[in-house]
């Protein structure tokens, strides 16, 4: 009796701790403390959502960790009936590296890379490797923040049922690149023209306009005669 009576205690105790702790928390079944709210009203540690059916939208449930507020690591997105269908990774509370999707029936569906931009920085800079060497850095570039997550990286498409890969692609900072390695935009036929080691044709706009073959010959034939006034319709004296 006493010794039950002391752990009664001890877990007031802890639960008291964790009120001054936190603005709120709940406790799982195994008495760990979940979805919790700092003093400032911040998401922090393991949190669980449970999302409902909605107008035709099917719900789901939902596991991961908070930083200050933010998705960090590893979540994982359930089907109300328990089937995994969908394992992402945030940093900065935007999507980060490999996110896996899945289909109702637990079949793999795609598998999606993304680079989360740190949101402390105007601008931050990304390595850029080599598509068919992923081991190397083809150079560095220096990414504006906007706000959210690019797809950087390859994407891959399965059939769900078979298993098997049907489609891939790579994409480098938000654009879809060719297996060459450069862009969609740049192998867009109205893309601006690389003039690097060319040279550049001279405006014709200003230039004098070419004579037509008939005034040449004319004029080579009457060579050395009077001048002979020709009308071109202008007006005046």
């Amino acid at each position: 009796m006493k010794i039950r009576s002391y752990i009664m205690m001890l877990v007031m105790l802890v639960a008291l701790k964790s009120q001054a702790q936190w603005k709120s928390f709940q406790l799982s079944p195994r008495g760990d403390t979940l979805n919790r709210l700092d003093m400032k009203g911040q998401k922090q540690g393991p949190w669980v959502s449970h999302v409902d059916d909605l107008r035709g939208e099917r719900g789901y449930e939902e596991q991961g960790y908070y930083e200050n507020d933010a998705k960090d690591g590893l979540w994982k997105k359930f089907s109300l009936q328990g089937v995994k269908i969908a394992e992402e990774n945030y940093r900065w509370g935007k999507l980060d590296g490999k996110c896996k999707y899945y289909t109702y029936n637990g079949g793999l569906e795609r598998v999606e890379s993304w680079r989360a931009i740190d949101p402390s920085r105007k601008f931050d800079t990304v390595s850029v490797y080599d598509l068919k060497d992923p081991s190397k850095e083809l150079q560095r570039v220096v990414v504006k923040n906007e706000g959210s997550s690019v797809k950087h990286g390859t994407w891959i498409f399965y059939d769900p049922v078979q298993g098997v890969e049907e489609a891939r692609e790579n994409y480098v900072l938000g654009k879809l690149a060719t297996d060459e390695g450069t862009t969609m935009e740049e192998d867009d036929p109205l893309a601006p023209i690389d003039m690097r080691g060319k040279t550049a044709k001279k405006d014709s706009v200003g230039a004098k306009p070419k004579k037509p073959q008939a005034i040449l010959d004319y004029e080579k034939k009457n060579s050395g005669k009077k001048k002979i006034k020709n009308r071109d319709g202008a007006t005046g004296l």
